[in-house]
């Protein structure tokens, strides 16, 4: 009986997925269509995650190249895939200072702001009911709180965060609408004036639903008040989700690499109101880190210490 019980632990052990152990949370990577030729990528991919975001084939330079013309064919692709595999799907992203069309970056003034709406609107209207939720304004501040200078920023100040929350709940009112940064994962100056935006948007009744907390990381940087900048946020009613995650070894062993992940993951589930963590690209094979190996499998997909470790902190 003994050696029946190891065994069956030893086999459920093997098949256990990062999904069968996100009860609490969700566990989500970004994915790209272009890579589904590769089989691997794919099982993977289904086998071990709940939700995805992806890439690039929702940011608006893919879906709207020109003025009304919109091409939704690779954003399509992820959203099939992901309703084949029950994984939830974080839009990404609709307005942002990058990977703007060129025929955007020429217009001003009211003619501007009516194209943000419209390609909001049609971008969420599209896949109303099929996205959890979404990035709806991504980057905006610089690293010390200020707002960065950008065609929305020039143009509109920070009107155009309320406006293009509103259209885009006015085309969804079923999806968590979040805005997103990065190093804003420790309580600092940009995640001080992040903190003080969404208050203002709260308080004027903006649907404002969430905030996304990038985390590229690095072994020997992860920040000590990760859970305490989190909950800063989730105390204005705010859900808080860490949306971009990878983590570079930084010159250190996998191992410790393994910690690091396990040190962000325990952060959210720490944290109530932390809904889930998404890594950003799951293996080192088309990883946008080419410097550094930063993600949980390796380019071969041969899983480092850092699955087991995001496994165990998911239980």
């Amino acid at each position: 009986m003994l050696k029946l019980l190891i065994l069956l632990t030893i086999l459920g052990s093997i098949a256990a997925h990062l999904k069968d152990n996100a009860n609490q949370i969700y566990i989500g990577t970004a994915l790209s269509p272009s890579h589904f030729s590769d089989a691997q990528y794919q099982s993977i991919a289904a086998a071990e995650f709940n939700s995805l975001t992806p890439e690039n084939e929702m940011k608006w330079d893919a879906v709207e190249p020109s003025q009304g013309n919109y091409n939704y064919g690779q954003a399509d692709q992820l959203v099939q895939f992901a309703q084949q595999n029950g994984m939830k799907i974080r839009g990404h992203t609709l307005v942002w200072h990058s990977q703007v069309p060129g025929w955007v970056n020429g217009l001003s003034g009211d003619t501007l702001h009516q194209v943000m709406i419209d390609h909001i609107t049609n971008e969420v209207t599209r896949y109303k009911g099929s996205i959890y939720a979404w990035d709806v304004v991504n980057e905006m501040f610089n690293e010390d709180g200020s707002y960065r200078q950008s065609i929305w920023y020039n143009n509109f100040q920070t009107q155009f965060v309320a406006d293009a929350f509103t259209a885009a709940a006015a085309a969804d009112p079923g999806a968590k609408l979040y805005i997103n940064d990065y190093n804003i994962e420790s309580i600092n100056g940009k995640s001080t004036g992040l903190l003080n935006l969404v208050t203002q948007l709260k308080s004027q009744g903006v649907p404002i639903h969430g905030v996304g907390f990038q985390a590229h990381l690095a072994v020997g940087q992860i920040p000590s008040d990760l859970a305490a900048n989190l909950q800063r946020f989730t105390a204005l009613g705010l859900e808080v989700a860490i949306t971009e995650l990878d983590i570079k070894q930084n010159g250190q062993s996998q191992d410790a690499q393994a910690q690091a992940y396990t040190q962000v993951i325990n952060a959210c589930t720490s944290t109530s109101g932390c809904v889930g963590v998404t890594i950003w690209g799951f293996t080192d094979k088309y990883s946008w880190i080419s410097s550094d190996n930063a993600c949980p499998w390796d380019g071969n997909y041969q899983a480092k210490p850092a699955v087991s470790a995001i496994e165990q902190a998911l239980k």
